[in-house]
């Protein structure tokens, strides 16, 4: 093999070597498990509410269950054998960012509670707090000042 290589003929050799994604096969697992989250999660807030908890009630504990079980799921180390099978499927729904969110920490367990686990917990939820805060300051400044500019 030729080590001056171009870009495009580079992605020949990976192209030829590389295995074919079965597309269709993964999107219906993905859609498949994806969907059985959500049945699931729909089946949970049946049952709050059946509990007698009310709509918002029930959608808070069904988000908390949610991220509780694929987080437990991620640290007995399950979540990422059926992510692998699943896909998108896994990642779409809550139970995603919950993965997101402990698998770093996992993965620097030894680094410590604090400056391992502790602080490699917030590499996802970090970025996410800060750019939905910001948003949220600018989208109000800017509804106010058409509120202003309209009153």
């Amino acid at each position: 093999m030729d080590m001056e290589m171009s870009n495009q003929e580079y992605d020949r050799y990976v192209s030829g070597k590389a295995k074919p994604s079965p597309l269709g096969k993964n999107c219906l697992w993905a859609f498949c498990v994806g969907g059985a989250i959500c049945t699931f999660g729909q089946l949970l807030g049946n049952w709050y509410r059946a509990l007698g908890l009310g709509e918002r009630e029930a959608g808070t504990w069904v988000s908390v269950t949610l991220i509780f079980l694929a987080a437990l799921l991620t640290g007995v180390g399950r979540f990422d054998d059926l992510a692998k099978r699943a896909g998108a499927g896994t990642l779409v729904p809550i139970t995603g960012f919950a993965n997101a969110m402990v698998s770093p920490a996992i993965e620097f367990r030894s680094e410590g509670l604090v400056l391992g686990t502790g602080a490699r917990l917030f590499n996802v939820a970090g970025p996410v707090l800060v750019y939905g805060i910001s948003a949220s300051v600018v989208y109000g400044l800017i509804l106010a000042l058409i509120k202003a500019a309209a009153a």
